[in-house]
């Protein structure tokens, strides 16, 4: 070959060898990056090319795809019940993206994940289409229907737990939205999108995850709980060094109470009519550093529970002053929790002060039902002894039985509970939240813990009570879930 060939073919040569490790460079190292790209649409396309797999309660979809007329997104998303489920679905929409399970569950679900290659490959040789993986959560549709419908037109949440598991029961939020209002590219979409973006009563916020709010007295459980474990409390039947009226520390400011015979109450009896002088003086007794140490056991100040969708986290100050930390003890001041938060206090209770980490997805499974991954019940901590955890769930349970809980009251079963009226606003001028924290007991233990918050209603300002608003919407959660156990 002469010179001039020769050059001409080491140039092609080097060409070609450039060609490939930029080809490889696209494929392999910039292939994740150019896939989350907005402006690679090829992505959002393939994604809505065939049918998404499902999301799956009680052996159900509750979600399903449609064909639409659209040259290149074919199916779009549908949801049965959607309002009722959207706090556990998020949406898939083929404008505005998706949340919640649908995001974080996309690649099972678009059948994009990697735990999916074997079955897009064998689907390449049979010639069947492409098709999306499962998601079946923990959720009881019967429980979650007697929460939504418990809320009703009011603004609040429910959030239901298996104690002993940690599985999420019922997830609901009102005022809630449909996705599929929004699931495709029609004007109609748009429009729905934008409405309930605007609308200042927040229909999109998951409440029972994303929202905090001062949970009230139904805090009192776990100040007696550090009472107890800490030792400021020997035995809940003995009198309290406890004085009427109980003077915030390092303040003139008067703790005022709500219910009578506070003075030296017990702290049975202090639980059963909600006393606030009583718990604030523990708070103090037991010291800020403690509530906090115990708060953190139950999950507080926890940024990253996950159940697999991110919750916000609760607060317990850890920067107050004496009379903050015993406002703090009765749920106000600066102290704020979801309803997952609260439900998760009750779960430890029934289960003998055993933590489980909430959850709600149960397993993964390929189009073809094979199962590519379980989720196992894990142990999140231990914030009290079960010997402390028995005396609280007997003072829970005299709460429900004569106490300010008995609307929670279901014949036969042994229920605990307790009630809170959190004030907020300037001055607390706004109308208060409705609390209710309750567990029910079978033959076989506690099967199910539940937290209600009542965020605003149409009654009268007088007549907002955890144990009047809350406690019944709790009650049918719980009659749901022992109705499916028995």
């Amino acid at each position: 070959m002469n010179k001039p060939l020769r050059r001409i073919a080491i140039f092609c040569g080097l060409l070609v060898l450039a060609l490939m490790i930029r080809d490889n460079w696209l494929q392999y190292v910039r292939a994740d990056e150019l896939n989350a790209n907005k402006k690679n649409k090829r992505v959002e396309i393939e994604r809505y090319a065939h049918e998404r797999g499902n999301i799956i309660v009680d052996g159900k979809a509750i979600t399903g795809s449609v064909e639409t007329d659209d040259e290149y997104y074919k199916y779009k998303r549908t949801y049965t019940d959607g309002p009722m489920w959207a706090p556990v679905t998020g949406y898939a929409s083929q404008v505005f993206g998706a949340n919640q399970i649908e995001k974080l569950q996309d690649g099972i679900l678009s059948g994009n994940s990697d735990q999916l290659f074997f079955d897009r490959t064998m689907a390449m040789f049979t010639g069947d289409k492409k098709k999306g993986g499962n998601v079946v959560t923990t959720l009881n549709g019967k429980a979650q229907k007697a929460a939504f419908e418990g809320l009703g037109d009011k603004k609040g949440a429910v959030a239901a737990i298996d104690p002993k598991t940690g599985k999420i029961l019922a997830l609901a939020s009102t005022p809630s939205y449909d996705p599929s209002s929004f699931a495709g590219r029609l004007k109609k979409d748009g429009e729905a999108w934008t409405s309930l973006t605007k609308d200042s009563d927040k229909p999109m916020l998951n409440r029972a995850l994303r929202e905090t709010y001062p949970p009230g007295s139904t805090f009192k459980v776990l100040t007696a709980a550090a009472a107890l474990e800490y030792g400021a409390v020997q035995n809940i039947n003995a009198p309290t060094v406890t004085p009427e009226p109980y003077i915030l520390p390092g303040t003139r400011t008067p703790m005022v109470n709500h219910a009578g015979g506070c003075e030296n109450a017990t702290l049975n009896r202090a639980m059963e009519v909600s006393c606030n002088s009583v718990f604030a003086k523990l708070g103090d007794d037991v010291t800020r550093d403690k509530m906090v140490e115990m708060a953190e056991k139950f999950g507080f100040n926890d940024p990253e529970i996950d159940t697999p969708v991110r919750a916000a986290a609760s607060i317990y100050d850890k920067t107050m002053s004496r009379d903050g930390n015993a406002q703090s003890s009765i749920g106000q001041f600066n102290t704020a929790a979801t309803p997952l938060q609260m439900a998760m206090v009750t779960a430890a209770i029934a289960n003998d002060g055993r933590l489980m980490k909430p959850y709600m997805v149960d397993k993964l499974v390929s189009p073809d039902l094979d199962v590519i991954q379980q989720n196992d019940p894990e142990e999140m901590s231990r914030p009290i002894s079960a010997e402390n955890a028995q005396l609280l769930q007997q003072m829970m349970e005299n709460v429900v039985e004569t106490g300010t809980g008995t609307n929670a009251a279901i014949d036969g079963v042994k229920v605990g509970g307790k009630t809170g009226t959190a004030q907020h606003g300037e001055n607390n001028s706004k109308n208060p939240y409705a609390w209710f924290i309750s567990y029910a007991k079978d033959d076989n233990g506690s099967p199910v813990a539940v937290a209600v918050v009542v965020e605003d209603s149409n009654a009268r300002r007088d007549d907002i009570s955890g144990g009047g608003l809350a406690a019944p919407i709790a009650k049918a959660v719980m009659q749901a879930v022992l109705g499916e156990n028995q």
